[in-house]
């Protein structure tokens, strides 16, 4: 029971109280998570090497799981499967100086999810580096891999490069995907903008997860206003890690240049009037049932203002028109060149 005099601060130092318990049990269960990476490590090192060098065959782990589960019975993790997850795991990251430290950063079953359903070095390097830095859930993770996240990311079409910062554009490109899908909207094949905007803002936890990490809702419908005239963007966002606005505009048809001169507009009013002076220049996405790529390409060649256009689908299959689209490996590469 709480005294009758307790300080009206109490509150604040109860929140800062548990802030501090819930930061204690993360730094243990890192520090858990480390030597549990660690000790797989070695093992799958232990195992490989034995095998490379003596010749064993692959009835060493069945045989090594059945003496281990006797040595330490109601220990999970020495099943033949998981240290046959084990093995694999040190063999594929052994001789790669990249992606070996990032492992050791994650939990064991996000490292089992990324290098059993991830083929490419850069296509683990990308999941691996956004659960590091973003906290992904095992289920994020799935979802982020499912709906091809990489891809979408790797293949989006903005101006960045050209009217922003090096360091800046390279992160606001992972901002903005190629593709959205909003699996989770109770839509018909035929619907109308309204209805769009409406079943995203019910959803808007899941529309956020969909945009990825560091989004914030500000609000729908947003209003400008200049000389008596009002006007209203989609939805507006912010960016936490870009530090910059978010303006997006949804399309149910194909996109057209016009709606490139219309982002302009509000991204000009939003730098203007809305914009805090330590916040960066705001950024556009136009998100459209399709686009025609050389028609983007062409509308934002003469752009100043840095805008993405995409496309959204409500099923979780990557169309088979942007498999050609891919960058190759030396695009990949310099892509994933981000700072942790």
């Amino acid at each position: 029971m709480k005294p009758q005099n307790i300080s009206v601060d109490y509150n604040s130092f109860l929140l800062s109280i548990k802030q501090r318990i819930r930061d204690a049990q993360y730094a243990a269960l890192k520090a858990v998570n480390k030597d549990l990476i660690r000790l797989y490590w070695d093992l799958g090192k232990m195992i490989v090497e034995k095998q490379e060098k003596l010749g064993w065959g692959k009835s060493v782990v069945e045989t090594l799981a059945s003496d281990l589960q006797k040595e330490f019975p109601g220990t999970s993790g020495f099943s033949s499967g998981n240290l046959w997850r084990i093995r694999n795991f040190y063999d594929i990251y052994r001789n790669d100086e990249k992606l070996a430290p990032l492992v050791r950063e994650i939990g064991w079953s996000h490292n089992v999810i990324i290098f059993e359903k991830c083929k490419k070095p850069e296509q683990k390097k990308f999941y691996l580096v956004n659960t590091l830095r973003s906290g992904w859930t095992k289920d994020i993770l799935l979802r982020q891999i499912n709906t091809k996240t990489f891809e979408n990311h790797l293949h989006n079409q903005t101006n960045f490069d050209r009217v922003l910062s090096k360091n800046y554009a390279n992160q606001a490109k992972f901002a903005v995907k190629d593709s959205y899908i909003f699996d989770f909207l109770e839509l018909g094949v035929e619907h109308a903008e309204k209805e769009l905007q409406t079943a995203l803002i019910g959803n808007i936890r899941r529309f956020l997860l969909e945009l990825g990490n560091w989004y914030t809702f500000i609000g729908s419908q947003y209003r400008l206003e200049i000389e008596g005239h009002e006007y209203s963007i989609d939805l507006l966002l912010f960016h936490r890690k870009l530090k910059s606005l978010i303006a997006i505009e949804t399309k149910i048809g194909e996109f057209i240049p016009e709606y490139k001169g219309k982002m302009e507009f509000y991204l000009a009013l939003l730098n203007e009037k809305v914009k805090e002076p330590e916040e960066n220049d705001s950024i556009g996405i136009i998100i459209c049932r399709n686009k025609n790529k050389t028609i983007v390409e062409y509308s934002l060649k003469t752009s100043k203002m840095p805008i993405g256009v995409a496309t959204y689908t409500t099923n979780s299959n990557l169309p088979e028109k942007y498999q050609k689209f891919l960058p190759d490996a030396e695009e990949l590469s310099k892509k994933l060149q981000l700072p942790l």
